[in-house]
């Protein structure tokens, strides 16, 4: 078993540079590679720092409402800046990610509140996060690009975050009972069990969504770079503002220009992030037998040869993980000071309580003030937009399960495949369907099909990405000795679909399940209310209640129709993904 080593207190389990255990985990020790080696990591480190500079220096000197430059020199600067936003929003959501789902798991009671607010945000359309986003932060930071930039990040983070969690909320909760007996035995603190076991072993689903996040991110990039609040308009620079852009002139040539970049963003990303990740993190799965082949990256290979790299792990990474280890592990401070400080803590606790309470006080009579302007008429389409929309959701995920399952098992279950075909779902993942939304509306719009039918279809673009990348972690994950089994025991594939496959693959299809449906929410605002060719069509269904709504400044519709959503949201939760998630964590939960 190769899920993080324990060991007892004040003990510091060996960085990647010191384990010997799998092929993938040792650092090569070939002396002809490794001048090349540090060079090419110096040259890496050279080019980061000219993106970051350039990101840092050139991003506060164009105005808020800046004109977007079809040209396509500026294509490779736009990309830096969008890489930038994202990078940070992926930093926020991780954070966010490890800390919710953890106090999710390991505090019953916020488990209640937690795991259902989660539910709900992450089926919020990014487009009823925008106006209270954008417009606190512009008032907060009235002059220059800071408030808008940061805007631009939380709502990237709002296409992020959610599938993170979770991810890691599930892998929690389905760690095997014996690990964690062993944890206690050995007397871990709660950090040293966090780093040695619970980080391990979510490693694997926390990467794959990790890729789907950056997928996620790249979707919705044109709605978080480029936007519009009733009368007011906010652009910035970057490839999503840039696509935009070109779908609303119909500048063909610019947006495959725009797109080519991204993929090209997409390819360099996968090379020397996603791949090198995920073979580093294939050393975390649980197996009692040998001989599957496991997944490599020659980036990672050369990053394990650079002497540059060796000696600030061993010099800067482990001693500071070192004394992290000492500080979060020492025992217990005496009675009294433990009473003081939770009497402080409990002291706190009202108070941020109190604090909340007014806030929803406040927020519930603005909200109240804001529904009564609402007209009748308008009123009244909300219950059967709501059905529409549902309906629409659910056939998009219903549609995407049945290609993702099987596309995804083979995927996952294949090294060779998994290697070639990996990318190539990453690219058409993280390729912003928003981008062809006109030029596909277009078309099958002049062939007769409705938008609200042809809607389902572009739901299934947004929302069949998170199926799949579960899916192929779920097939990945299995381990190789059940695998070896079915084949001693000559099982038809019937019997290993229904004994092996759907089992295993259970709890990360739940996990994509849920994301997806937020995911669709979310693309039921472009794909409901689309503008093509100078005018805009629509079809009657929540999204497009949201979008003009949103784009009119008509802020009680707005709220109605996102109190609306979450309501849905609620009840099919309680009523689907709760009960699939308990049939997870009870009957398809690995056992050693």
């Amino acid at each position: 078993m190769s899920v993080g080593s324990a060991q007892g207190p004040g003990s510091r389990r060996s960085l990647p540079a010191q384990d010997q255990s799998t092929p993938s985990a040792r650092w090569s020790r070939s002396t002809s590679s490794l001048w090349y080696a540090d060079i090419l990591v110096g040259f890496g480190l050279a080019g980061l720092l000219y993106a970051v500079l350039a990101l840092a220096t050139s991003s506060h000197h164009h105005p808020v409402a800046s004109a977007v430059s079809l040209s396509i020199r500026h294509l490779p600067l736009y990309a830096v800046y969008s890489l930038g936003r994202m990078l940070a929003a992926y930093i926020l959501s991780l954070i966010f990610s490890l800390v919710y789902g953890y106090l999710a798991v390991y505090n019953r009671r916020a488990e209640k509140i937690l795991v259902p607010i989660l539910d709900i945000l992450q089926s919020v359309p990014i487009l009823s996060f925008l106006p209270s986003i954008v417009l606190a932060l512009i008032a907060l930071f009235p002059h220059g690009t800071f408030g808008v930039e940061l805007a631009s990040i939380l709502l990237v983070f709002t296409s992020q975050a959610w599938n993170m969690t979770f991810s890691f909320y599930h892998s929690l909760l389905t760690i095997p009972s014996e690990l964690r007996e062993v944890s206690a035995l050995y007397g871990l603190s709660p950090w040293q069990r966090f780093r040695q076991l619970e980080l391990p072993y979510s490693a694997v689903g926390l990467v794959w969504n990790s890729m789907m996040s950056w997928a996620g991110g790249w979707f919705f990039l044109m709605a978080a770079e480029m936007f519009t609040l009733g009368s007011r308009s906010f652009q910035l620079l970057g490839l999503g503002s840039y696509l935009q852009v070109a779908a609303n002139r119909g500048d063909g040539g610019a947006e495959l220009a725009g797109i080519g970049m991204l993929v090209l963003v997409i390819v360099l990303l996968d090379q020397l992030i996603w791949r090198p990740l995920l073979a580093w993190a294939d050393r975390f799965k649980i197996e009692f037998a040998t001989g599957s082949v496991p997944p490599r990256s020659a980036v990672l290979m050369l990053l394990r040869r650079s002497r540059m790299v060796e000696w600030t792990l061993e010099h800067v990474i482990a001693p500071g993980i070192e004394r992290i280890d000492q500080r979060l592990s020492r025992p217990s401070v005496r009675g009294n000071a433990r009473g003081r400080r939770r009497s402080v803590v409990t002291v706190v606790g009202w108070a941020l309580a109190a604090a909340v309470v007014v806030a929803l006080g406040f927020a519930l009579w603005k909200g109240a003030m804001l529904l009564a302007t609402i007209p009748l008429t308008e009123a009244l389409r909300l219950p059967l937009g709501a059905l529409l929309s549902t309906l629409r959701v659910f056939g998009a995920l219903l549609l995407s399960t049945v290609w993702t399952v099987p596309v995804g098992v083979f995927i996952g279950l294949s090294r060779n495949w998994a290697v070639r075909l990996q990318p190539v779902a990453q690219i058409f993942a993280s390729i912003p369907a928003t981008a062809l939304f006109p030029i596909i509306v277009v078309w099958l719009l002049a062939l007769g099909v409705k938008l609200g039918v042809l809607s389902v279809f572009l739901i299934m673009l947004a929302s069949q990405w998170y199926i799949l990348f579960n899916v192929i972690a779920g097939a990945m994950s299995i381990p190789q000795d059940l695998k070896e089994a079915t084949a001693l025991f000559r099982l038809s594939s019937y019997a290993r679909w229904r004994t092996l496959i759907l089992p295993g693959i259970f709890p990360f299809l739940v996990t994509g399940l849920i994301t997806a449906a937020g995911g669709a929410w979310n693309a039921t605002i472009v794909t409901e209310y689309v503008q093509v060719a100078g005018r805009s069509v629509s079809t009657l269904g929540l999204g497009s209640l949201i979008a003009t709504s949103s784009a009119q400044a008509q802020y009680g519709m707005l709220l109605a129709s996102t109190l609306l959503l979450s309501l849905v949201v609620v009840v099919a939760n309680r009523l689907v993904w709760r009960r699939m998630y308990h049939l997870a964590e009870t009957r398809y939960t690995l056992l050693l």
